[in-house]
């Protein structure tokens, strides 16, 4: 298992430390923990902290670390999702120990430790409805009360539920319950669910089962089944870990694994649960599970985030006993950090307009040179510079009252330097009809590549550029956050009115240097002035470069 460069940050953890008295007092003697997602859905940056958790927890100790899917609920679950999860894992930087691991793997086992506790006397099928069952469960402030069917003979529930494992049942008619207490203030421990009648096709074991386990069932004989030594879920199992504990303590189960809870990632501005996610998606809000507005981590890899930053920003989080909310500015400050020490430079003009050099011939075709990255070793990159240019259209002005500190761009009649070459003057402006701005004259100042120009000349500042006749028409998707609410899922409104409408524009006429068009997709560049824009991880090509926004330069919500 490997989490390649990136090794766990030194944070409050408090499972590391009971791993390590545990390792200390010879309590276990290898690390073994698992990630198991149920594969309903596409993993989202929760699940992110989750993974490096486990995975990073398990590296750190020299243990190991399984993929295991909780596939105990067909009719949500799909092989899409499977290897969606799975590539995503893999993106991230972990390797899993051994081959995937699922629940399905182990429902022959499972059916017979319901067996078990048939004969034992401790699990019996009901026969109660959905409604007749929620009355005698009682409520958080009352206890339950006992099912008519609990004092059914074990000859009879054996009997019933194999019936049930055969089809004979309807769903809903029966169901297999645990014998616990129906009277405790834990409602977990109020003769729980084990199996119901599900008469539905699974993606990993077809038709052969018609009654499927509940999670809870599942769940602590799988780590058990493993050798799961330290069992990590987030908080909202605490309630669940007396049921955990009641299963491993009454079957006879290989190992007694433990559950830990920890607080789960909230980040503000986000909706992180699968069912509004998949909404999202099934209403076409958005284009998929892999938008790249989605927190989703094929979303966020669409985005053009790194594995190194989302690792780097997971393990800089504290893994604490409390849930709490993390503002989303500093994941994006993290995704800054990150792109900026690691993109390539390039310029790209959003919103062209056309730049004539008038003193400079229509054939000359000169080649400029800048740096791949200001601070690492990367080479250069060649620019052709030719007599027509596109400049960004809000960098020029005729308001030739703007003051230097409010506008250090190019004016009417003055002077700025174009990024990595010449000093410019702008002489005049070509209109169309409409009274816009078709093509603004200029004219190059001799002697001003790298070198500062004659006395009495003052650039206001310096902008990018691209050649109009040497560079590439392409596609640039910008995107925002989804949401412009810092809890859009809480509260009376429905999440969906917080919909940020800002989120996504498509800009088709945009111009990248020429050195862009053999990019491999997924590369990030930072188009210098403008932000960080990742290739598209499926759209992108040298005939039609489409790139998607990553980032700003800096944070456009702060204050808001």
């Amino acid at each position: 298992m490997s989490s390649k460069e990136t090794a766990p940050a030194r944070v409050s953890n408090f499972i590391r430390d009971i791993i390590e008295a545990d390792l200390q007092s010879n309590a276990c003697a290898a690390v073994v923990t698992r990630f198991p997602p149920e594969p309903n859905g596409y993993l989202h940056v929760g699940h992110a902290k989750s993974i490096c958790l486990n995975f990073g927890l398990a590296e750190q100790f020299g243990g190991q670390c399984n993929l295991r899917f909780d596939d105990t609920n067909p009719s949500k679950e799909e092989q899409e999702y499977v290897d969606a999860i799975k590539a995503d894992v893999e993106w991230l930087g972990f390797d899993w120990a051994g081959e995937v691991k699922y629940a399905s793997d182990y429902f022959d086992q499972f059916y017979a430790w319901a067996q078990h506790l048939i004969r034992e006397g401790k699990a019996y099928v009901c026969d109660l409805s959905a409604e007749e069952a929620s009355e005698y469960r009682g409520w958080a402030t009352t206890p339950g009360k006992n099912s008519p069917y609990r004092e059914r003979a074990p000859e009879e529930s054996l009997d019933l539920l194999e019936r049930m494992k055969n089809g004979e049942f309807a769903e809903g008619a029966r169901v297999l319950r645990a014998k616990i207490d129906m009277s405790s203030p834990n409602m977990n421990l109020r003769d729980p669910i084990l199996y119901r009648i599900r008469k539905q096709s699974h993606h990993q074991t077809g038709d052969k089962w018609c009654i499927y386990p509940s999670y809870d069932f599942a769940h602590g004989q799988e780590d058990a089944i493993e050798g799961v030594t330290h069992s990590i879920c987030t908080l909202e199992f605490a309630d669940h870990r007396p049921l955990y504990e009641w299963f491993l303590d009454n079957l006879p189960v290989p190992s007694k694994p433990r559950q830990y809870e920890f607080g789960r990632l909230n980040l503000n501005f986000t909706v992180t649960s699968k069912r509004k996610l998949k909404q999202l998606v099934d209403d076409s809000v958005v284009s998929g599970w892999d938008d790249p507005r989605m927190p989703t981590i094929s979303g966020m890899r669409r985005r053009g985030f790194s594995a190194r930053a989302i690792r780097s920003f997971c393990n800089g989080l504290p893994v604490s006993k409390s849930d709490g909310v993390v503002d989303i500015a500093q994941l994006e400050s993290a995704i800054r950090d990150d792109l900026d020490k690691h993109s390539t430079r390039a310029m790209c003009v959003l919103d062209p307009v056309k730049l004539v050099i008038s003193n400079l011939d229509e054939a000359v075709v000169e080649t400029m040179t800048a740096p791949a990255h200001p601070k690492l070793e990367l080479g250069l990159r060649e620019l052709p510079f030719t007599r027509e240019l596109y400049i960004d259209r809000a960098d020029f002005s005729e308001d030739t009252t703007l003051s230097r500190k409010k506008f250090k761009r190019l004016v009417l009649g003055e002077y700025v330097r174009l990024r990595s070459a010449y000093v410019i003057k702008a002489d005049e402006v070509v209109k169309g009809d409409d009274g816009q701005i078709v093509e603004i004259h200029a004219s190059l100042v001799p002697g001003t590549v790298g070198e500062n120009p004659p006395e009495g000349i003052k650039p206001r500042g310096v902008i990018h550029w691209v050649s109009a006749t040497e560079g590439k028409r392409a596609t640039v998707r910008v995107y925002d956050r989804l949401f412009n609410h810092p809890a859009p899922d809480r509260g009376e409104a429905d999440f969906m009115q917080h919909l940020n409408p800002e989120s996504y524009r498509v800009l088709e006429n945009c111009w990248v240097e020429p050195g862009l068009l053999d990019a491999a997709p997924e590369t990030v560049f930072q188009f210098e002035r403008e932000g960080y824009f990742v290739a598209d991880r499926y759209d992108f090509s040298a005939e039609t470069p489409v790139f998607n926004k990553t980032i700003g330069l800096v944070d456009n919500w702060a204050g808001r």
